[in-house]
């Protein structure tokens, strides 16, 4: 079973934690890259091992913009940003444009893929599975709607239907970073301010709108954590430095 290291990062500032993630992704693929230069030299000697991490975060509001995103999905201009006490992020993962803050489950798997499944896809679907599995610990029920990434609710009504959580990864040399946004007690006027992910017809949800009370915070990232470790076959060493 495969060891990943944990990290709960409390609220911090989006860059400060990408810069974190880039710095854990960049060590990962300095490894890869160290192992095929090896092989190629014919080099035999013993090298480094990956280290597999996840990283929970929420963040101050914040809006990110994915390399397939389109900036006219920013309904804001600079002032109104501003005015909300937010800002905008163009980053390197896939997607189009999202938001994260205060009361948001931000999670960053930073996997060696080679350790799983080579697929990236299949990460994706499994990911999504980790929030369907989490719903329905809350009495949520939600799933997938065909050729959109993401968790849905009500997903045979294309007029209810509505998304709780958004997906969005980097994938090089089999090593993934970003990760996936759940909105449990989210202020989802944030939204409003977006086309979030580029999808103009779909609204959005939280956990706290859904049951219509404060879900805990502690008890969500506790059923992240154990879905992760059953799909995944993961167990988890780390600790939280909120």
């Amino acid at each position: 079973m495969r060891h990943v290291s944990f990290e709960d990062l409390g609220t911090m500032p989006y860059q400060e934690a990408w810069d974190y993630q880039e710095t854990l992704f960049g060590k990962n693929v300095a490894v890869k890259l160290a192992a095929r230069k090896a092989e190629v030299e014919g080099n035999a000697m013993p090298l480094a091992e990956t280290q597999d991490y996840l990283l929970f975060v929420e963040h101050p509001h914040v809006y990110t913009l994915g390399k397939s995103g389109h900036l006219d999905n920013l309904l804001a201009d600079e002032q109104r940003l501003e005015d909300i006490d937010a800002t905008f992020v163009a980053i390197n993962r896939g997607g189009d444009i999202t938001y994260h803050g205060y009361g948001q489950l931000v999670a960053y798997p930073i996997f060696d893929l080679e350790h799983h499944f080579t697929d990236i896809h299949k990460f994706l679907r499994y990911l999504e599975e980790v929030i369907i599995l989490t719903l329905k610990d809350f009495a949520i029920s939600a799933g997938r709607i065909d050729g959109l990434t993401g968790v849905w609710l009500d997903i045979d009504d294309p007029v209810r239907a509505r998304k709780i959580c958004a997906l969005g990864i980097r994938c090089s040399r089999w090593i993934t970073m970003h990760g996936l946004a759940l909105n449990v007690n989210t202020n989802l006027n944030y939204f409003s301010h977006i086309v979030p992910c580029g999808i103009d017809d779909k609204a959005v949800t939280s956990m706290q709108a859904e049951l219509g009370h404060e879900v805990s915070m502690d008890e969500v990232k506790e059923r992240v954590k154990h879905h992760l470790a059953q799909l995944f076959s993961i167990e988890f060493d780390g600790y939280s430095h909120k």
